[in-house]
């Protein structure tokens, strides 16, 4: 193919169509590459997730210039997922902005819109540090302006940029230690390669980068350096929850609200204008994340919280086999179920729990949990889909609380919260429901029943910490009660459940309700049932199979 001189629209189209595709080849290296800010490996999932919605936005958009850079921005801002996706959605704004006001896009306009990019995503991030793709980004950008200025075509102000930028992901392990304790280099960094080979393959049919499944796509990119994926992750990072929505706030106010979050958080990306932001942030506080916003006026939706401490391989998995999918919903369809007045869609993880639920007359499941945070489309979908007008929620984790409490504005349904953050507290709601009752009257007597339930949880440490009670070694077994945290720590399962045990009953329980996990042994069941009935003969016990994964056992007092 001859070379381009000049990138016109359709050659805009290509290099963006080219990296979707690119990226979504290499996501599975990307993700193994990523250890920084936080070790959930999902920033190739998360830039090939972004750039869908991009190329979505663009197929549907008319083929002129203007149209297909305003798809590509708008694209970008309504669909990035994560830091690295809200981040690389920056950079695409910044080339499209430049590129949008000329008709044919030279070698120094390519440069123009690649400084542009650099800057827009530097501007994005409340503290930019060095040694992540902000640094690829501003250093491949300053290669193309040297290369321009030496009056370089098109061709070859992408090739300065993309060496440049080769040399500058090489060096990310210099500047951030924890790369270099990984053995690897930035993952977002890589990703943006990956946007210059397209162009380079667009303009001058250069071949692009195969995916190399065992050390990722910055292999190539790297001359000379050995990557190695990390054994284990990296505590990098002490904030817990990544928290995102799109924000709709006043414009002068933006500063004051990026502020607040540095109050609170890290890694604090924040895109858009004109009265739109995508917002993301890690933090320990969610409420504070959202009140935030609500505080100077704004309007905060589509607001999506991820346990980051928590996530697992299967759900790493999940997402990159549902990049373009839809979402992760277990619901009956509302066409074969009863007419009823007030219907329940309950969140939860495990088989068991989703029959034990749809036993209760709940007639919408969302799968998710404290490894699996739902979005608020994901509940809107299931309510949308049940057999009333009237829904309740119980969200059965206080990290979706937030989320469910969007549905209501979104949906034609009347829908309120029941705030259950446990599996117990919900099995009591249920007990109490009435299906015939008005949504009001209902969350009124459920919310009065998960008042009356104490509710426990054993789990494993996955690192070191003390607490009140004492220090907490990783690996340990750990018992955490609603409203106190840590109350039991041991060596072994047996004794982390029933020291948390006797703890829940010590108030005069007379009903102890057990929900068996994934990795519950029978025997450790067996002694727990002995041990109640030996200790507290009082109190009747009911065991479940949940099947819920990383909590052996949940329990609920009352």
């Amino acid at each position: 193919m001859p070379t381009l001189e000049h990138l016109d629209v359709h050659g805009l189209r290509a290099v963006v169509t080219t990296f979707r595709d690119t990226v979504a080849a290499h996501s599975g290296g990307l993700n193994r590459l990523n250890v920084y800010p936080v070790p959930d490996g999902d920033t190739g999932t998360n830039m090939a997730r972004t750039l869908e919605a991009v190329v979505s936005e663009m197929e549907t958009a008319p083929e002129t210039l203007d149209a297909t850079c305003d798809a590509i921005s708008h694209g970008s801002l309504m669909g990035a997922r994560g830091n690295s996706g809200v981040i690389l959605s920056q950079i695409l704004r910044g080339l499209a902005t430049t590129i949008k006001s000329h008709a044919e896009t030279t070698g120094a306009r390519f440069a123009d819109a690649l400084g542009a990019a650099a800057t827009g995503a530097y501007q994005a991030v409340l503290k930019p540090i060095e040694g992540t793709i902000l640094t690829v980004v501003r250093e491949s950008a300053e290669a193309a302006r040297s290369a321009a200025d030496d009056d370089a075509g098109l061709v070859d102000v992408i090739r300065a940029a993309r060496e440049a930028g080769r040399a500058s992901l090489a060096r990310t392990p210099e500047l951030l230690p924890v790369l270099a304790d990984a053995g690897v280099v930035d993952a977002g960094g890589a990703g943006y390669l990956l946007l210059l080979d397209s162009a380079l393959h667009v303009v001058d049919g250069e071949p692009l980068p195969e995916p190399d499944e065992s050390a990722g796509p910055s292999a190539e990119a790297v001359a000379g350096v050995a990557l190695r994926e990390s054994s284990e992750g990296l505590d990098v990072s002490e904030q817990r929850y990544e928290v995102m929505y799109f924000l709709d706030l006043d414009d002068t106010r933006i500063d004051e609200f990026k502020e607040s979050w540095g109050a609170i958080g890290d890694s604090i990306v924040v895109v858009g204008g004109d009265g739109l932001w995508n917002c993301h942030v890690h933090t320990n506080e969610i409420g504070a994340a959202i009140e935030a916003a609500l505080s100077l006026d704004g309007r905060p939706r589509e607001i999506r919280v991820t346990d980051l401490f928590s996530e697992v391989a299967e759900e790493h998995e999940r997402r990159e086999s549902e990049m373009t999918g839809g979402p992760h919903t277990r619901t009956r369809d509302g066409a074969g179920l009863p007419r009823v007045t007030t219907a329940v869609v309950a969140v939860c993880s495990g088989d068991g729990l989703a029959e034990l639920f749809s036993n209760l007359r709940v007639q919408g499941i969302v799968t998710g949990g404290q490894t699996l945070n739902p979005s608020t489309a994901e509940l809107l979908e299931t309510v949308d889909r049940v057999n009333a007008d009237q829904v309740i929620i119980l969200p059965n984790n206080k990290n979706i609380i937030p989320v469910a409490e969007q549905v209501d504005a979104l949906s034609g349904r009347t829908v309120r919260v029941v705030p259950t953050v446990s599996m117990p507290e919900a099995l009591a709601a249920l007990v109490v429901y009435d299906p015939e009752s008005d949504a009001d009257d209902n969350v009124s007597e459920m919310t009065e029943a998960v008042a009356s339930v104490t509710t426990g949880e054993v789990t494993r440490a996955v690192r070191d910490t003390k607490t009140d009670i004492g220090e907490v070694a990783e690996g340990d077994w750990i018992g955490i009660t609603r409203g106190e945290g840590i109350a039991a720590i041991a060596g072994q399962l047996t004794e982390a459940a029933l020291t948390l045990v006797d703890g829940l009953l010590a108030d005069g329980a007379e009903l102890l309700t057990v929900i068996t996990g994934l990795d519950a042994p029978e025997d450790v069941t067996s002694e727990i049932e002995g041990h109640v009935a030996a200790v507290h003969p009082e109190v009747q016990v009911e065991v479940h199979r949940g099947g819920q994964p990383l909590y052996p056992y949940l329990f609920g007092a009352e």
